[in-house]
């Protein structure tokens, strides 16, 4: 476990935005987001695709923990509300469903009052 933490915490795009894994487990993972201005829309509000980014990040984080390598087969994501500029949000990834090669998570994203911000799944091919 200790080789993989340390290849997902050192994901660059994740540096780039400035995704933190808070948490690794097998088949679990919770990363954080503080939001800023740099991370908005044209709106002012947080972009969707930071939020995306950092449910992915925990996904990827949860499906890799075993060992093994998981590749993404798809993903999909509902946005329930907007996320407050300058404040943090957290995305818990969870192994929900394994049948042989594949598996599947769900990925919660929250606000700083655990109020939920999206939901995501997805789906990983492990080939080997």
């Amino acid at each position: 476990m200790d080789d993989a933490r340390e290849r997902i915490a050192n994901d660059s795009y994740c540096a780039t935005l400035g995704i933190d894994l808070e948490t690794l487990e097998a088949g679990r993972a919770v990363t954080k987001l503080e939001l800023d201005e740099s991370l908005c829309n044209f709106h002012g509000t947080p972009h969707g695709g930071a939020v995306y980014s950092l449910a992915d990040a925990a996904f990827a984080a949860a499906s890799n923990s075993h060992g093994r390598a998981a590749l993404a087969l798809e993903t999909n994501i509902s946005y329930l509300a907007p996320a407050d500029v300058d404040g943090t949000i957290t995305a818990v990834a969870e192994e929900t469903h394994t049948a042989g090669r594949t598996a599947e998570y769900d990925v919660r994203v929250s606000d700083e009052r655990d109020e939920p911000i999206a939901t995501f799944r997805g789906r990983v091919y492990r080939p080997d």
